[in-house]
């Protein structure tokens, strides 16, 4: 990981064949829907779930008047076949009523009151809510995005939400960030309802984008975390979150190390090489069988100790680095100087910014021996050999 100082400034016609449709339906989120907070089903399905149920609810209705056929008097030719039954059923769901055909006796009208009108009710909301379903959910969706983007304040806007993206957003979690304050952007439909599972915001679109950046509300975000996979892509989002903001904090997921410069100097303040690190850490595991673990052991906040950045405090002021209370200061970063804790003859002074090590709150000599319970495979170690 690198920090730069300062840089925080700076259809046609074959659509009516049955697979095409689906496909297509499939292919397209519920009424367009760009902005996340649960889980949605798939619009084909929804479609044939709603058409089942009409169909079934007509089935029920026309089998009810055909088993009462005398009941019904039609003023045509005075026969009720089983077509007009159908028709009327049809006509009566429908509130339609031409009158031609209507019920005379008093079980066909209490079949009419009790049993119809409630179907014709149930019938008339899922044609409702299939309207609102396929035009009015935009138009809400759009308030409601306003109406979020009104309180968005002090958030966390994460581009990209693979396993990077996962993985920090949880670590965040984790950490004491309410999930509701996580924007994630991403295309993916599937990575959003995960996001939306997990209590935070999911945001349809194009990273790279200023008015999707817009719609999340980057310009009061407090930090945005850039992992879109690829570089090129990564150095378009970085650049596009500058034009709109040159204060805010950007860290920057490199996949090349060769393009971390290119990443720093599109205005990210931070750059991560996952290959990088990982490389660091098994050269680290060739000769040794807790470094990797500590070092995870510090990062994630399962571990058993915390590393932190803070500025200094008032009962900081005067002291040693490797006497600071509850902590140990590993580093000083005094403008642009940079103190290590061995230096004998250094002591904290205001406006120091300061790299702390310290116990995790509760943890106790019984964790000495336990992992951590969220540590991933490939950072636990064996015993020596």
């Amino acid at each position: 990981m690198r920090d730069k100082p300062g840089s925080g400034r700076q259809a046609s016609r074959s659509l009516f064949a049955p697979v095409r449709v689906w496909r297509a339906l499939e292919s397209r989120p519920t009424g367009r829907r760009r902005l996340y907070f649960g889980s949605a089903r798939s619009t084909g399905m929804s479609l044939v779930r709603r058409a089942l149920l009409v169909a079934a609810l007509v089935t029920a209705v026309v089998g009810v008047f055909a088993l009462d056929r005398n009941g019904l008097r039609d003023s045509v030719d005075g026969h009720v076949s089983i077509a007009d039954v159908v028709y009327f059923a049809l006509i009566t769901i429908t509130t339609v009523g031409y009158g031609d055909i209507v019920p005379v006796t008093t079980t066909a009208r209490l079949i009419d009151a009790f049993v119809v009108t409630p179907i014709r009710l149930v019938v008339w909301a899922i044609f409702f809510g299939t309207a609102y379903q396929f035009i009015a959910q935009r138009i809400i969706e759009d308030i409601r995005m306003r109406v979020r983007q009104a309180s968005l304040r002090d958030h966390v806007v994460i581009c990209g939400f693979g396993h990077g993206g996962r993985s920090a957003a949880g670590e965040l979690v984790r950490r004491g960030e309410d999930p509701a304050h996580i924007v994630v952007i991403d295309q993916s439909e599937s990575a959003l309802l995960d996001a939306a599972e997990g209590g935070m915001v999911g945001l349809r679109g194009d990273a790279t984008r200023e008015s999707v950046l817009r719609d999340a509300n980057v310009g009061n975000a407090r930090s945005a975390i850039v992992c879109l996979g690829r570089d090129d892509t990564t150095v378009l989002s970085v650049l596009s979150i500058r034009t709109l903001v040159s204060d805010l904090r950007v860290v920057a997921v490199v996949k090349e190390a060769e393009n971390e410069h290119l990443v720093q100097q599109s205005g990210a303040t931070a750059t991560i090489c996952p290959s990088t690190v990982s490389g660091i850490l098994l050269a680290n595991s060739v000769t040794s069988s807790r470094i990797a673990s500590y070092v995870y052991d510090m990062l994630t906040v399962d571990g058993r100790v915390t590393l932190s950045e803070r500025i200094a405090t008032g009962g900081d002021i005067g002291r040693r680095p490797a006497d600071l209370d509850g902590g140990i200061a590993l580093r000083i970063h005094r403008g642009e100087q940079v103190i290590g804790f061995w230096e004998q003859e250094v002591r904290v002074e205001a406006g120091d910014r300061l790299i702390v090590l310290a116990p995790r709150p509760g943890a106790d000599r019984s964790d000495a021996t336990a992992q951590p319970p969220n540590r991933q495979p490939g950072t636990r170690n064996g015993p020596a050999r």
